[in-house]
């Protein structure tokens, strides 16, 4: 599953992470240009562009969408 983020702020950077660390299975955040970073990594994610929306990815939906509610909320 996959969902489109814009981020305009670091703590909407940390609430991925924080939100990323409860869930079982592999999720990551890609850029416009193709970089892929581990939601859990406060690092990786740091890396990315956020001039545009973001891609977070992962195989399970639930998961996905615990993340993508505690951004945009």
């Amino acid at each position: 599953m996959m969902k489109e983020i814009k981020v305009s702020s670091f703590k909407q950077v940390k609430d991925i992470v924080s939100a990323a660390a409860s869930c079982e299975c592999e999720l990551n955040v890609q850029d416009l240009k193709g970089v892929i970073a581990d939601a859990k990594s406060i690092l990786g994610l740091m890396n990315l562009d956020y001039k545009h929306p973001v891609k977070l990815m992962g195989e399970n939906a639930e998961e996905v969408e615990h993340v993508y509610n505690a951004v945009v909320q």
